[in-house]
């Protein structure tokens, strides 16, 4: 043999090709082809024999060892073939040290998902730098989850198929994954005489959209609900404080001279192009200060818009009172994310009230009752209860329920039922402090953005409105909605339906809960039509569950480790 074709043992795998392809260049044959057809079948079985040496990027180990975890997943049988198993297979990382690794993680270089984890189990880096420092959100994600919990800890917990770009820097931080949920319609609901709408509402607990479904029926039937916004404004309320009293005197005179307030507007407006300071008030407690700036906020809920103009007003206010010391910039007196009297009488965000007049014809058919029970009904729960409790902007059933933004304060609401001198029925929700908005936040997911689009509320107002529009428009419907909800319950309490209601729609019929220690165990799922069988090996137990339509497909295989290389 010659010198050529001898290849050290311990030689790389291109270097054993290099030389292989040099013996085969100074040999010498008849055939012409043999040299490329022996060339083919080198590189088929090298690719074959990388695919075969591929190994787990990373375990969750707590050390750094090569070895990959000896516990398989778990298989999912579907019709008797086992699908791929939670665990991918990808390409080896490369030996190297903890300190060679964190070295190039220091210097900004890009290293494997594998060798990130390795770092996040030894503290060498930090878990808020992944989507900035990994190839793509996911992977950045699917890292995360291999570092908090074992993967089939957070198997059930989706992660992939979602655009984090619309999350990242915007919605939340560490992301794991995403929880869906259920989104049902209610409707049609006609509201100021407008073009009917169906309202799509996200929720787990049953009976709530067919209750308010019912509730949108019977306002339907009566003509529709009439809502308007009457008042608007969000709020931040600095704490101040000084040395004496006095000094904290001398502002509350100063802010009320309007001069200055139109000085403190202009720095508070000049924040932002929809920030709009509307008054400004002041209590003192002793030396120290509360101020409460309202503002309007265009289509946003606000809160950071109102916060970062409050800011810079009271850094100009600061310039006329050197000595006064700014404690926080929210004082509780705004008052945001709590129960308070403020709200309930001053309002907060957009203040809205629904009504209408059912009458006793659609009470009897639609909600089976009589206006005058649920008159009596609502002076007893919704007035007479409610000031038993002590309730602040709780004279209500559930407006909760319906009203998840912001929901401690927007769900203040005075619900009213009255019997009329026809024998109809009146029935208002007011609620003072809806925080609601059409821009920012959360609305720039793409499910949230497609069910403020189907009430053709997304995104800025139009530049044909007033800014602040569509925000309105959502409040609007928020509270008819409401009040759809709240007629369907209080019906419900005077027909004694409530219980009815919610086992035959609130109530699971799969018990997941198998053991005497009430663990849950994962169910084996039986479709009778047609007749397949999906079986996890942690089932003790077969559910059947009725299939009317065609076959579920095979649930896909777990994804939490990527082919990532």
């Amino acid at each position: 043999m010659s010198e050529a074709a001898r290849v050290e043992p311990l030689d790389g795998l291109d270097t054993i090709i290099d030389k292989f392809r040099a013996l085969l260049a100074s040999a010498e044959s008849n055939q012409d082809d043999w040299k490329e057809q022996a060339l083919a079948l080198l590189d088929r079985s090298i690719s074959e024999t990388r695919q075969d040496s591929h190994k787990p990027i990373f375990t969750l180990a707590e050390d750094d060892s090569d070895e990959t975890n000896s516990e398989s997943a778990p298989e999912a049988v579907v019709e008797g073939k086992a699908r791929p198993s939670a665990m991918s297979e990808v390409r080896p990382t490369l030996e190297r040290t903890i300190d060679e690794l964190e070295s190039d993680w220091n210097k900004g270089v890009q290293l494997l998902p594998g060798d990130v984890l390795r770092l996040l189990n030894r503290g060498k880096a930090k878990s808020r730098e992944l989507e900035a420092r990994l190839p793509d959100y996911e992977t950045a994600v699917a890292v995360r989850r291999a570092f908090v919990a074992p993967l089939d800890k957070l198997a059930k917990l989706p992660y992939t198929d979602y655009d984090y770009k619309f999350v990242t820097n915007a919605c939340c931080e560490n992301v794991v994954g995403y929880v869906p949920v259920p989104v049902g319609v209610a409707g049609p609901l006609k509201i100021n005489n407008g073009t009917p709408l169906h309202v799509p509402m996200a929720t787990t607990e049953g009976a709530l959209v067919a209750s308010t479904n019912r509730g949108c029926t019977a306002i339907m039937k009566s003509g529709g609900v009439s809502a308007h916004v009457y008042a608007e404004g969000m709020t931040r309320a600095p704490v101040v404080q000084f040395d004496r009293a006095t000094e904290a005197v001398r502002l509350k005179q100063w802010l009320d001279k309007p001069e200055n307030f139109a000085k403190i507007k202009g720095e508070f407006d000049g924040s932002s192009r929809f920030a709009k300071l509307d008054r400004l008030e002041m209590r003192l407690d002793g030396r120290q200060a509360h101020l409460r700036f309202t503002g309007k906020t265009g289509d946003a809920m606000g809160m950071n818009m109102i916060s970062k103009a409050t800011s810079q007003a009271m850094k100009f206010i600061q310039s006329s009172f050197p000595t006064m010391k700014v404690v926080a910039l929210s004082g509780n007196s705004c008052t945001d994310k709590k129960a308070a009297a403020i709200n309930w009488i001053l309002g907060r965000g957009r203040s809205v009230v629904a009504d209408c007049v059912l009458p006793a014809s659609v009470v009897r058919s639609v909600l089976k009752t009589t206006p005058r029970a649920m008159a009596e009904a609502g002076r007893a729960k919704l007035d007479s209860g409610s000031a038993a409790a002590g309730a602040i902007g709780g004279a209500n059933a559930h407006a909760a329920n319906i009203d998840a933004a912001q929901v401690v304060s927007s769900s203040m609401c005075a619900t009213r039922l009255e019997e009329t001198e026809d024998g109809s029925l009146y029935a208002s929700v007011t609620l003072p402090c809806m925080e609601c908005g059409t821009v920012g936040g959360g609305t720039v997911l793409p499910a949230q953005r497609a069910c403020l689009e189907m009430l053709g509320v997304a995104g800025p107002s139009p530049s044909s409105c007033a800014p602040g529009t569509n925000a309105a428009t959502l409040a609007e419907i928020i509270a008819s909605t409401v009040l759809a909800g709240e007629l369907s319950l209080m019906a419900a309490l005077c027909t004694d339906d409530l219980v009815s209601s919610h086992l035959k729609l609130n109530r699971s019929r799969l018990n997941l809960y198998e053991n005497a220690s009430g663990a849950a165990s994962q169910p084996t799922v039986q479709l009778l039509h047609p007749q397949n069988t999906i079986r996890g090996k942690s089932a003790e137990r077969t559910i059947k569950v009725n299939c009317s339509r065609a076959a579920a497909a095979a649930e896909p295989p777990c994804r939490d480790a990527l082919l990532l290389q």
